[in-house]
């Protein structure tokens, strides 16, 4: 198995075209298998009511404001997706409208992310299914009724599919990463299944290999302190290259199973750490060995294996013994 790791730029570019090439050549160094970024078109996907129109930066009114921001051009667009390509990096996309699913489409996108918020968007995912391209599907706002409902969809499409366990929190406290759910969607969908992380550091994915996660999404930002919605919740480069490292060790330990009742690597370092009998004082010929005369020594293989010290007591010494003598056999009596 080979992990999907899906570095997720999301809006650390603010809206600057140079800074978001700059993240894929800092990522290419990381061993991320993927960069994914979110297509917001603010005319296609936002409305005066939306609750979420705040004042939230010194540069933008409203969050209309700043998604009209993040704007680029499908020409910008290509030259990102080129630049990846380049670096031998797949080119992901979360589209939140259908007006920037055809924008995807004209650049040719490989597959789909598709974001917890719109998991009961139908229209989209109905949208995103007529392309016959792969999707994965976010998890994060769903219940189990309204995953199968959006499931089913992509199933009378016969798209190939794969699901991420997401808590839609940001940052996201252990409490709420739900790794138990990551079972329970493999057992549920027979898909692969993996995980979305907004905690802000490299423990959640560790621990979400352990319950069978295939694919680890997450934040990437230069730095936490950079203005952004996601900053808090991003892991920063230097993360990026632990967690890959960190992945790549536990898919080694999985694939590498121990067997306890093989020791024959262990022969030499047994033979070195090991420890045999010996006595703790002056005996005399004749002596019966009790278990206040017994020490244990390095190396193993000297004396009487240390296990076997019940065996020898009660026993005569056929001969006067020095202290820290290792004990055999041949010292006892038949």
């Amino acid at each position: 198995m080979k992990y999907d790791l899906i570095a997720e730029i999301g809006q650390a570019h603010d809206g600057s075209l140079g800074i978001a090439h700059s993240y894929i050549d800092a990522l290419a160094n990381t061993g991320v298998s993927t960069i994914k970024f979110q297509m917001h078109i603010a005319e296609a996907e936002s409305s005066i009511y939306e609750p979420f129109r705040v004042n939230f930066s010194y540069e933008d009114k409203t969050r209309y404001d700043y998604w009209k921001r993040m704007q680029f051009s499908i020409e910008q667009w290509s030259e990102l997706k080129r630049h990846c390509e380049d670096k031998g990096l797949e080119f992901l996309v979360s589209p939140f409208s259908l007006a920037a699913v055809e924008i995807l489409e004209k650049l040719d996108i490989k597959r789909y992310k598709i974001g917890s918020g719109e998991v009961n968007n139908h229209l989209l995912i109905q949208k995103i299914a007529s392309t016959n391209k792969k999707v994965i599907l976010s998890s994060g706002m769903s219940s189990y009724y309204e995953l199968d409902s959006s499931i089913e969809l992509l199933k009378k499409n016969k798209i190939d599919y794969s699901i991420l366990q997401c808590t839609t929190s940001y940052p996201t406290n252990p409490e709420q990463w739900g790794l138990n759910v990551i079972p329970q969607l493999k057992k549920r969908y027979n898909v692969p299944v993996g995980f979305s992380d907004h905690s802000g550091d490299i423990y959640a994915s560790l621990f979400a290999a352990s319950k069978g996660a295939e694919i680890f999404e997450f934040h990437v930002v230069f730095d936490k302190k950079m203005f952004g919605p996601d900053s808090t919740s991003s892991l920063t480069l230097k993360k990026v290259k632990k967690l890959k490292k960190g992945l790549d060790q536990f898919l080694i330990s999985e694939n590498s199973k121990i067997d306890k009742n093989n020791l024959n690597e262990f022969k030499s370092l047994k033979d070195i750490f090991e420890k045999s009998l010996c006595i703790n004082k002056d005996l005399k010929k004749g002596h019966v060995i009790t278990i206040d005369d017994l020490e244990t020594k390095k190396p193993k293989g000297k004396g009487i294996d240390s296990a076997e010290y019940k065996k020898i007591l009660n026993k005569k010494i056929n001969m006067d013994m020095k202290k820290w003598e290792f004990l055999n056999y041949y010292n006892l009596n038949k």
